[in-house]
């Protein structure tokens, strides 16, 4: 009895916060903590550029003239701001929608889903969101520039 009571025990594991200035730069966030910041970031991006779409679809739909405008501004530009700028905010909302879009079916079936709780699930699920979420977006940023 007294063995068991005098064997050395492991050394806990120490849990701290992070120091912004000494410990972000070596702290290595998991992919789903990446996907998860991503998924916020994503969400305000739509959301801040909110304006930004109605003005697209109001200017698309509402007639001949003005869909003419809508594409003049995608080709040329309009005041100072070229129009290769305008192509790359719709890309950041294209890439916005998507990411949010399927990060929210992950988060969707890890509710659902008792099993998909687990970190090797987390984990390639977050890597999985990534890939995804980043190919689409490059092949409609292709077409949306005009590369086919």
């Amino acid at each position: 009895m007294t063995e068991l009571a005098n064997s050395p025990r492991p050394p806990r594991r120490q849990f701290r916060n992070i120091n912004a200035f000494t410990d972000l730069t070596t702290y290595r966030l998991p992919p789903a903590g990446i996907v998860s910041i991503l998924h916020r970031v994503s969400g305000a991006l739509m959301f801040l550029l909110l304006p930004f779409i109605i003005w697209m679809f109001d200017t698309s739909v509402s007639s001949e003239i003005s869909f003419a405008r809508f594409k003049a501004v995608f080709n040329v530009g309009v005041g100072f701001a070229p129009g290769w700028f305008f192509k790359l905010v719709a890309l950041a909302l294209i890439w916005a929608y998507l990411h949010h879009f399927i990060a929210g079916l992950r988060h969707l079936w890890m509710d659902v889903s008792h099993a998909a709780v687990t970190k090797e699930f987390g984990k390639s699920s977050a890597i999985g969101t990534l890939v995804i979420s980043i190919a689409l977006t490059l092949v409609l940023g292709a077409k949306l520039f005009g590369l086919y």
